[in-house]
């Protein structure tokens, strides 16, 4: 059973921080669009959508009837689908050292579990338990130095990540695995219905008709190392955490404050960390739901933060839906990819941008030049959170 830590995450001195810089030397993601990253990049590239009507269960009584399910997930009384998800990531996983620190992320873990004991069907009730995908992880890789989970909406595989280069940046861990995952079930898929949030079509993020978000099946693995660690194992680096930062803006419970004032906060401290300067920065990868507020909120914060100047942005959720704790995740690997091709991916779903967006996104790939891209999520609560990576 992994061991939680009360610390929060904390910034290491300035010393530290120049001494220790995060690296990370594997990233693995599954999702809608197949099992593998350099797949993933491909069709994003190509401008393919997983977005599609959902067989899993029944939608005709919620206001949509589509996601990026992942149908070869399988289920059965005494394993969730998160399971059947994370069965997929490990085939796509290199060997991970036992001494190795978790930190997985999850929003509702196999809350699936639920639905079918509410149904009458048998199912394990400690699949439930956010603890649950942990659990299976060190399983599988036989960790013996514990770990923590972190649940924080739609942030909270940044804020793992975060916290993963947090203990590399101060010497508390040489090397930490970020496992993030969560599925679409009816539970969650009938939650967002409830809110008005779900779009009847793919979701269209910073378009001018968006009207929702699209869910998704997602999975990622991160391997976070010290870089001295890294070299002795011969692991080389797909890129560098060089800055981080966390904020709430407590403006309402499910909404953001519309000025994105948290979110200004979250990026204002990890480009003070990275010590890099705004106009460094040469690419974002964009929370990007589709939805009215979530939009506008991040444009706005983008504006505060880079002014007049219009960096090349984008959002991935129009192509897998939204994978809420598996996101950021997600989102890291590709920025990854982003910053070796020196191009970011077309905003699949844009067709006319939203005004504050014009200039920002395209439907259309975007060619950079830099070593700097800042990525970022934002989620229920007033969660929001900021990484900028180093190519």
């Amino acid at each position: 059973m992994p061991n939680f830590e009360s610390d929060l995450i904390s910034s290491p001195s300035s010393k530290e921080a120049d001494a220790i810089v995060p690296v990370i030397t594997e990233a693995v993601t599954i999702t809608g669009l197949g099992d593998d990253l350099g797949l993933l990049w491909q069709k994003l590239m190509r401008h393919e959508s997983a977005i599609r009507p959902v067989n899993r269960f029944r939608t005709a009584r919620y206001n949509a009837g589509i996601s990026a399910c992942i149908e070869e997930l399988t289920t059965s009384p005494d394993r969730s689908l998160v399971h059947s998800l994370l069965d997929r990531l490990f085939c796509h996983m290199g060997p991970i050292s036992p001494d190795t620190f978790l930190i997985t992320a999850t929003t509702k873990a196999g809350i699936d579990a639920l639905e079918k004991i509410q149904t009458g069907i048998p199912a394990d009730i400690q699949e439930v338990s956010l603890l649950s995908p942990a659990d299976a992880v060190m399983k599988e890789f036989n960790l013996t130095e514990g770990g923590i989970n972190i649940s924080a909406a739609c942030a909270s595989s940044t804020i793992a990540v975060a916290r993963a280069a947090s203990m590399i940046a101060s010497g508390r861990a040489d090397a930490v695995l970020v496992c993030c995952v969560d599925v679409v079930t009816e539970f969650i898929f009938s939650g967002f219905s409830a809110l008005k949030a779900l779009s009847s079509v793919p979701c269209r993020p910073f378009d001018c008709n968006r009207n929702g978000l699209s869910l998704g099946d997602g999975a990622a693995a991160l391997v976070v190392m010290n870089p001295g660690e890294a070299q002795r194992k011969k692991q080389k680096p797909l890129g560098k955490i060089i800055g981080w930062g966390v904020a709430n803006d407590a403006a309402h419970i499910t909404a953001p404050d519309p000025n994105g004032s948290g979110l200004v906060q979250a990026i204002s401290r990890s480009l003070g960390m990275s010590g890099k300067h705004a106009v460094e920065i040469s690419a974002i990868c964009a929370h990007g739901t589709g939805t009215i507020f979530n939009d506008r909120m991040e444009t706005a914060a983008f504006r505060q933060i880079f002014g007049d100047r219009r960096v090349p942005a984008y959002s991935i959720k129009g192509a897998i839906g939204h994978t809420l704790a598996a996101a950021g995740g997600i989102e890291i690997a590709v920025g990854l990819q982003a910053l070796n091709a020196q191009v970011v991916p077309p905003t699949v779903g844009l067709e006319t941008p939203m005004n504050e967006a014009i200039g920002w996104v395209k439907n259309e790939p975007i060619a950079f030049a830099g070593k700097y891209l800042l990525t970022t999520n934002s989620g229920f609560g007033g969660v929001n959170a900021a990484l900028v990576l180093e190519g």
